[in-house]
């Protein structure tokens, strides 16, 4: 996947709010990474430069080939700044606890079920009450620790299914069913809550016990906002960490390639060298505009935000003179070691006639198709930076006509890694201090699928929960695409049916002409069962590249 996958992509200009510079203050912040340190050097300004002190021993650095292949920094990204030249860093005041970070589509949020979800290791519950209001908790329940993503909902209140202790909105039990009738509730029976805001379509989990929410710091996307503007909106789990995702969403490279005409405007022929154009440098992010070569123009304006939300942005002015603004829009949110979860919005204010004449779960399908076809490629590299344990400049080769923003997004990690739960930058790494949690039972997914057909946790079952399989990493979280395998398995069933009863009618009919037409109408009713099955299928089936197929 990357910055273009619709009719409507990739084109657009966006320039809204300037990023927000925050300062820079003292810390003595010492990576807790056997392989780099910093030794803090006081300037003024309040700022805090961390000279790198390395012991890389594994493959030589990019520095050092440079000496032995001269013409290497033609080619090579070179460092962006002058303390980069001379080994210094930047180190920003960071937390990641203090962001918003996007949680789900609100049109995906089930009604009559809690969801399970994470922020890095920190396992929440989301669920709306009685009154539709959304609630956000830690996903545990102060009796014995049993995930409330696993409970249910009571009259508006989260239930948990271990031993029916219910609690209300604000957090606080108002049930216990085991407790005497003339016993109060113990006031330490509340859960931990997390501040959620609804903010176009979007839910988004302001994730600090500590500080207050900073409404600030909640995204807003301009072009959503403009009359007309619509978009197709999707939600994906997926098998690698979210830095190795947000390195793949602004890689456009790597698109005529890896989606080889898998939309309107992937062809492996127009694989070429980019331009680039750093215009912003931030604690917050980066931002600039980039184009084809050939072309000799920029006219895409692409922004990262911390803490994970990318977009791609474009205007154009049709034959009348009227602007038409057009957004891909990448929402990552880390879930875990090795996972992420990604909301995809592409839109415009003017749409393309395709648009109209596919159904929505095509394009649903189209995006999972897109993701598979890099999943092998980014699993792997997850893998790689795992064992490895260096920074990305020392196993990376980032060209300046492909890698820029790559580039740039390892370095803004440099300055921010240390107030993250692990990161991987260019030049500086720390390492996750425990080791990623298996669950062999996966649970809180989506607890509404908990207790139905396909079985959670089911083993031998076409859906066995998987984030390599596409109905756990997409349908369970999408309502439309839910809805629409429900319905043509339905379809499919009864065509099956309704084939064998004709089939057996034409058989016992005496009349040739009834028999021809009950044959045919068999025969229709098994082209829909056909049909049906193609339709599921698409929306459950991993894509297979043709020479690793069977």
């Amino acid at each position: 996947m990357a910055l273009s996958w619709s009719p409507c992509l990739p084109h657009t200009t966006y320039l809204s709010k300037p990023l927000s510079t925050s300062k820079l203050t003292t810390s003595n912040t010492i990576l807790s990474c056997p392989f780099v340190g910093f030794k803090p050097v006081q300037l003024r300004n309040n700022q805090t430069r961390c000279h790198a002190v390395t012991d890389l021993r594994g493959a030589p650095s990019l520095n050092q080939s440079k000496g032995e292949e001269g013409d290497d920094h033609k080619v090579l990204v070179d460092p962006s700044t002058e303390e980069e030249s001379k080994g210094d860093r930047i180190v920003a005041e960071y937390n990641w606890t203090e962001e918003w970070y996007p949680l789900y589509l609100t049109k995906d949020v089930p009604d009559d079920a809690p969801l399970g979800l994470t922020v890095f290791d920190q396992q929440l519950v989301l669920y709306k009450d009685g009154n539709g209001v959304l609630h956000c908790y830690q996903d545990r329940c102060p009796h014995r620790l049993a995930k409330l993503s696993e409970g249910q909902l009571v009259d508006g209140r989260l239930e948990c299914l271990y031993h029916g202790w219910q609690f209300q909105g604000d957090g606080k039990c108002v049930k216990i069913p085991q407790l005497p009738a003339d016993a109060k509730i113990p006031r330490s029976a509340c859960l931990k809550t997390y501040e959620v805001r609804e903010s176009q379509g979007v839910v988004w989990v302001w994730m600090s016990q500590k500080t207050p929410p900073n409404p600030k710091k909640l995204p807003w996307f301009e072009n959503f906002a403009r009359p007309g503007f619509q978009d197709t909106s999707t939600i994906h789990e997926l098998p690698y960490d979210h830095s190795i995702l947000l390195e793949n969403l602004m890689d456009p490279a790597h698109i005529p390639i890896s989606h080889d005409r898998t939309d309107w405007t992937a062809k492996r022929e127009d694989a070429q060298p980019l331009l680039f154009e750093v215009t912003e440098r931030t604690d917050r992010g980066f931002a600039g505009w980039w184009g084809r070569e050939k072309d000799g123009s920029m006219p895409n304006f692409l922004r990262f935000d911390a803490p994970c939300v990318l977009q791609n942005n474009r205007e154009l002015v049709d034959k009348d003179g009227e602007k038409h603004y057009f957004t891909g829009l990448f929402l990552c949110r880390p879930t875990g070691q090795g996972k992420s979860m990604l909301i995809v919005r592409f839109g415009g204010t003017k749409r393309s006639p395709l648009a109209n004449i596919f159904p929505k779960w095509y394009f649903h399908q189209n995006a999972s198709k897109v993701f598979e076809q890099d999943m092998g490629f980014l699993s792997s590299q997850n893998e790689v930076l795992i064992k490895e344990k260096v920074p990305t400049k020392e196993l990376y080769l980032n060209l300046r006509s492909s890698d820029t923003w790559v580039a740039e997004y390892r370095k803004w990690m440099d300055k921010v890694g240390h107030g993250m739960p692990y990161h991987f930058g260019h030049s500086t790494i720390s390492p996750p201090q425990l080791p990623a949690v298996v669950e062999h039972a996966p649970a809180g997914l989506i607890a509404g699928v908990s207790a139905s057909s396909p079985a959670k946790g089911g083993i031998a079952t076409m859906h066995a929960p998987n984030l390599a399989n596409r109905y756990f990493r997409h349908v369970i979280h999408c309502k439309g695409c839910s809805s629409v395998v429900k319905a043509f398995t339905a379809w499919k069933n009864g065509f099956s049916a309704a084939a064998l009863a004709l089939t057996a009618l034409a058989i016992l009919a005496s009349s040739r002409q009834w028999k021809a037409f009950l044959l045919v109408s068999a025969t229709l009713c098994l082209g829909g069962v056909y049909a049906c099955s193609t339709v599921i299928a698409m929306n459950t089936t991993n894509f297979i590249r043709v020479h690793r197929r069977l």
